[in-house]
């Protein structure tokens, strides 16, 4: 062994009373940790170092989101209350934490090409599971493809005994199996050529019965949010069919609404013809009103007239007569007088000069 080395061991001894080669007092032993503040110091960094490392290599703490509920297992074991969201610690080896997420999800059932929606957060959103379009016999047999979505979350409180019970397939277990089974049984009780019409119907039906059976459920795992059917599809031959019968209904529909406007339009020419009619009728009886009104005044002021007569004023009348013919024959001497039978009066005159004139005339031809 090299002498430097048998003179630091020597130095190292217990008890050694060597001193300095300037003969001074012996001093404390020599440690190549001296400069660094004592070795007590250093073992409380390194103990702090590993425990660093320990943490960040078992990372015993999780965060639960909202939206989100923790269930702690331990030692194997379903913790029965979830962990709300925050932080939370757990002992590495012994305890684990699973994040469940309890926000609404969908499934439809669809055979329309439209790619799954999905976004870079699909852990707390959960995303949209697309599946084939449910097929289905009618009541004769025939293929339906029926088209639905279903709106559900999980039930936050119970997650644990849920994840413990049907596991992490429990959308499959719960919601798949049963609608399918429902659409079945609801659409094979009709016709597939009814199926449109009864839409309304089927709907409020596969609904319904969906939401009993998963409320049905032990201790309520799932709620069940909505169920939509979007659409039913038919074989080609009924859609034809049915297309067929459609159009003859159109046809059907603008005949009645053509004969609804003809009977309307002889309704109104009817009417119009009425109204002139009784115009007609009021014209005349109004015409007929007017005549027997005027006869009925004219008949009273002859009766009136004749009631006033008597035969003094009758006489009184042919003396002023006789006397206004008197004066008549003053003016006109030449005149020819004709009495009336018995005298009465008037009498009738006649202009003798024209006779004359006339009897001229003639005698000059």
């Amino acid at each position: 062994m090299p002498a430097d080395m048998n003179d630091y061991f020597k130095k190292r001894k217990p008890g050694s009373n060597t001193s300095n080669t300037d003969g001074g007092n012996p001093g404390n032993p020599e440690s190549p940790f001296n400069g660094m503040g004592g070795g007590k110091t250093f073992g409380s960094l390194v103990i702090i170092g590993i425990l660093i490392a320990l943490f960040a290599m078992f990372k015993p703490f999780t965060i639960i989101n909202s939206g989100e509920v923790g269930i702690k297992v331990r030692t194997g074991k379903f913790q029965k209350e979830p962990l709300q969201a925050g932080l939370h610690f757990f002992i590495p080896v012994f305890e684990k934490i699973i994040p469940v997420n309890t926000r609404v999800r969908m499934i439809t059932y669809s055979n329309q090409n439209n790619r799954t929606i999905q976004d870079n957060y699909s852990r707390y959103e959960g995303g949209l599971r697309r599946n084939p379009a449910i097929r289905v016999m009618d009541s004769r047999g025939l293929d339906v493809d029926i088209d639905l979505a279903v709106q559900y979350h999980l039930r936050p409180e119970n997650a644990p005994e849920t994840i413990a019970t049907w596991g992490a397939a429990w959308e499959n277990k719960i919601i798949n199996t049963k609608v399918r089974e429902i659409v079945r049984d609801v659409i094979g009780k009709y016709g597939a050529e009814t199926l449109p019409q009864k839409r309304t119907e089927i709907a409020k039906e596969v609904q319904d019965r969906v939401r009993k059976t998963v409320e049905s459920i032990p201790h309520k795992p799932v709620v069940l949010d909505s169920v939509e059917l979007r659409n039913i599809e038919l074989p080609a031959k009924i859609k034809h069919k049915i297309e067929e019968l459609q159009a003859e209904k159109q046809n059907v529909m603008i005949a009645e609404q053509q004969k609804t406007r003809a009977k309307q339009e002889a309704e109104r020419k009817a009417e119009i013809a009425r109204g002139e009619a009784q115009k007609k009728r009021i014209e005349a009886q109004g015409h007929a009103d007017k005549i027997r009104i005027e006869a009925e005044s004219q008949a009273k002021a002859n009766k009136l007239i004749s009631d006033s007569l008597t035969p003094q004023l009758i006489q009184l009348e042919q003396i002023k007569t006789q006397a206004k013919f008197n004066e008549a024959l003053r003016v006109n001497k030449d005149a020819q007088i004709f009495l009336t039978p018995g005298g009465a009066v008037p009498n009738i005159w006649v202009d003798a000069k024209s006779k004359a004139k006339q009897a001229t005339v003639a005698g000059q031809q």
